[in-house]
């Protein structure tokens, strides 16, 4: 594991502890998800992504900026919550529940959009002795299925075949 990747374990479980102490609910996503499932770092990863409630996400970033995380000024902060300290950046998109309580994209031209049912009920992920709330697996594996499909324009990424691959062999859920 390199330095980058112990950088990025330091701000998931500083995310991660600070959201459980204030009551505030996230959720691993994308790579660092998968390699939580895992239990071992997998590969490098540019970012760190999180879900999170929409309407808690102004108290997590308060949070986090008090601990030297700063706005990424690239991303609108109505989209999703995008941070940075250093050289490790966190993004945290925005969830919410339509009319009917299923889960939605919080926010953004997708805002509304029902994501995968049992989504946020997957165990906890683990590397070492760091557990972490993550998305399922069975998401986790849609995500990356169906990207190239929602989005044509981006071809699935030869890290999104390998990634498929290894949850394919552990997933236990039909």
């Amino acid at each position: 594991m390199d330095d980058l990747a112990r950088r990025q374990l330091d701000g998931i479980a500083e995310l991660a502890g600070l959201a459980a102490a204030a009551g505030i609910e996230v959720w691993l996503r994308g790579g660092w998800a998968m390699d939580f499932h895992l239990g071992e770092v997998t590969r490098a990863h540019v970012d760190v992504d999180w879900y999170c409630w929409r309407a808690d996400a102004g108290r997590l970033a308060d949070l986090l900026r008090g601990r030297g995380w700063r706005p990424d000024p690239r991303m609108p902060v109505d989209l999703q919550l995008d941070l940075v300290r250093a050289d490790v950046e966190m993004s945290v998109a925005y969830l919410a529940r339509d009319a009917t309580g299923r889960v939605v994209v919080g926010a953004g031209p997708w805002a509304g959009t029902a994501l995968p049912d049992g989504m946020l009920t997957g165990p906890p992920g683990r590397i070492g002795p760091l557990a972490v709330p993550m998305i399922s697996v069975a998401a986790q594996i849609e995500f990356k299925e169906m990207f190239p499909v929602w989005m044509p324009d981006r071809p699935r990424r030869g890290k999104d075949a390998a990634d498929l691959t290894r949850l394919r062999a552990t997933d236990r859920h039909p």
